[in-house]
């Protein structure tokens, strides 16, 4: 019989929470074969087995909490088969060796990420970028008391948080505050209320996914003083050129959307204006300028949105891009990301135009500086040399960090980014 034990999940994550068993007593796996989803505060995971055989005991259920060297399941396979043959053939015993029970090293799983970055969830106290440290004992202490460690300020070497630090923390949440003057979660008016006073309602949880995503999205919000840039482009001859590349294209691997076009192009506006490719640094007084060009594309999934990077864009051809992005989209729908397809982003794209709608405000992604949001493309007639005359449309805003960028830069990142779209064919 072999147990198959949780792996090593990274760096900071003691225990995690199961969001489904995919696995019963009884039913057959092959090796990769996923047997649980897990729910950390960085993503969600697939965790698959690394025998072959068939289970003979499920040691979780949904919704519990385990560590690192957890038995999951528990199966029996080929070894056991192995034992009894040894047991009815001795010549062949004495050849082989005994077993004991297999305990199996980990594969890496396979990871869907909550946001641009593979980070923990940023400390409402700490500066942004910096994650929770703390012992194993301290978090269980935390865990006992239902403490949030992203809300205690570390007291310890280099910010680490002690149970002394918890234990304050306790007491200030009872006295009515918090220590430090730290923000508390924001609850809007009315989310306390019993909806069920007016008809029949259905309360279903969040998965740790968006509980994370939620508060990351509500702490970039309230850290960073956000302005957003509308403006639009006229996509009428990148469309021809891209139905064109569209007719001519023979690679199945290869989806020929705007999305590489756009990718294109903001990669050599980055390039020019260095200031859209930076972040500040912790102190908040130093301005970190990047030599490289990653951008992060955000992909819809069953899960929430999940942003993997294309790294180097810069370098790569619009062929390229495409195949790289079909690649990355089909294993972030899958749950096949990886830590390493999300990391180092520079600047995100959100496209909402095979959706609809006309213009959003997306929200920055710390630490990055400026995201563009894409909305849906549509024919308007616009007059042009004394005619008005069809053209396809596509209105786009940039949202950006004003203590970083002022206004005037960005309406020339937005003006650059529409003539580069409008007149693609002289770059290609």
């Amino acid at each position: 019989m072999a147990d198959i034990l949780l792996p090593e999940l990274g760096e900071g994550i003691t225990s995690v929470e199961i969001s489904e068993v995919l696995v019963k007593k009884g039913d057959t796996v092959k090796v990769d074969d996923p047997i649980i989803v897990v729910e950390t505060e960085k993503a969600s995971m697939e965790i698959p087995t690394t025998e072959s055989g068939t289970v003979e005991n499920v040691q979780v259920e949904k919704g519990s909490t385990i560590s690192p060297g957890d038995v999951i399941i528990s199966i029996t396979g080929y070894e056991d088969q192995a034992e009894a043959v040894d047991e009815t053939s001795p010549h062949i015993a004495e050849s082989a060796e005994p077993r004991d029970i297999v305990k199996t090293e980990p594969t890496t799983p396979y990871i869907t990420a909550a946001t641009p970055d593979v980070k923990p969830p940023l400390p409402a106290t700490s500066e942004i970028g910096k994650p929770v440290l703390a012992s194993p004992s301290v978090r269980r202490f935390a865990r006992e008391l239902g403490c949030d460690l992203k809300l205690v300020t570390g007291s310890g070497p280099k910010g680490r948080i002690t149970q002394e630090d918890v234990q304050e923390y306790i007491k200030g949440r009872l006295a009515g505050g918090a220590p430090g003057g730290s923000a508390l979660p924001i609850i809007a008016p009315g989310q306390d209320l019993d909806f069920s006073k007016w008809g029949e309602v259905d309360i279903q949880p969040l998965n740790k996914i968006k509980k994370i995503t939620g508060k990351r999205l509500q702490q970039a919000w309230q850290a960073i003083p956000h302005v957003t840039q509308f403006d639009k482009a006229d996509i009428t001859k990148l469309d021809k050129l891209r139905l064109h590349l569209k007719k001519v294209n023979k690679d199945e691997s290869v989806k020929v959307s705007f999305l590489p076009f756009f990718i294109k192009a903001v990669s050599i506006l980055l390039k020019e204006m260095p200031q859209f490719n930076s972040s500040l640094d912790g102190s908040n007084e130093n301005i970190v300028l990047k030599k490289y060009i990653n951008i992060g594309v955000a992909v819809d999934t069953p899960n929430g949105l999940v942003v993997p990077v294309i790294k180097d864009a810069n370098e790569k051809s619009i062929k390229e891009l495409a195949r790289e992005l079909t690649t990355l989209s089909s294993k972030a729908r899958d749950k096949k990301l990886l830590p390493a397809d999300m990391e180092g982003g520079c600047f995100t794209i959100s496209s909402l135009g095979g959706i609809g709608g006309t213009y959003f405000t997306p929200i920055v992604n710390p630490p990055e500086v400026a995201i563009l949001g894409i909305s849906r493309s549509t024919s308007e007639p616009v007059f042009m040399e004394g005619k008005l005359r069809k053209r396809l449309i596509l209105p786009f805003a940039l949202s950006y960090d004003h203590r970083l960028i002022d206004g005037a830069a960005a309406a020339r990142f937005t003006s650059n980014f529409g003539q580069l779209l409008s007149n693609f064919e002289e770059i290609t």
